[in-house]
């Protein structure tokens, strides 16, 4: 058993695509969004594009069973500290920090998936010049968006996270990533394109 420390409680998109017979969502490729932003990550770092991680949590193990002499197994552990966010590093000189959520519902993402903490951690990458976003994906809609942080530390200020935000919003400021091969979700052309100026990593 896993205990979690208390938590702190205009831009135009492109145009929706159509899913194609042969295309799959990530649940129909046996893929979890974790696991293909972890596969695009990869990706990255083998074509040396980008050095970005899952950021490990600091756990404190408190109960081991040992049922075997060489097999353990952990019962009970705590985490030492509430997490930031997902993921970090960089990518051209620049920080790159990021979130990433799943919902199933269609019109809407609930804010309460956002602690404080990680909005605060989000606002202050913001004061350093860092790029930070979260990426959402809608499971339902088989559609990921990437989200800046200054729009969702905005939407939260309204109203401390208590209610959901509206899929037009995540539209109107955000953008929509299109699933690809190789990488899966090819994040950095967003940022490329957005927030560098640029027209490709490549």
């Amino acid at each position: 058993m896993v205990k979690y420390p208390h938590s702190l409680n205009r831009r135009s998109t492109p145009p929706k695509r159509s899913l194609e017979k042969n295309e799959t969502n990530f649940a129909n490729r046996g893929m979890s969004f974790e696991s293909a932003i972890n596969a695009s990550n990869e990706y990255y770092l083998m074509k040396n594009i980008a050095v970005i991680h899952k950021k490990p949590t600091p756990v404190q193990i408190v109960k081991v069973d040992y049922p075997r002499r060489s097999r353990a197994k952990i019962v009970e552990a705590y985490f030492r500290q509430a997490s930031t966010t997902d993921y970090s590093g960089v990518y051209k000189g620049h920080y790159i920090d990021f979130e990433a959520k799943e919902t199933r519902q269609k019109t809407a993402f609930p804010m309460k998936n956002f602690h404080a903490h990680q909005i605060e951690h989000m606002s202050k990458v913001l004061q350093q010049d860092g790029i930070a976003f979260v990426l959402l994906y809608f499971a339902t809609l088989d559609e990921t968006y990437l989200l800046p942080a200054r729009a969702l530390v905005d939407f939260y200020a309204i109203d401390l996270g208590s209610k959901s935000m509206p899929l037009d919003y995540i539209k109107k400021m955000g953008f929509m990533i299109q699933q690809a091969a190789f990488p899966q979700v090819p994040y950095l052309d967003i940022i490329e394109k957005n927030f560098l100026g640029g027209d490709s990593y490549q």
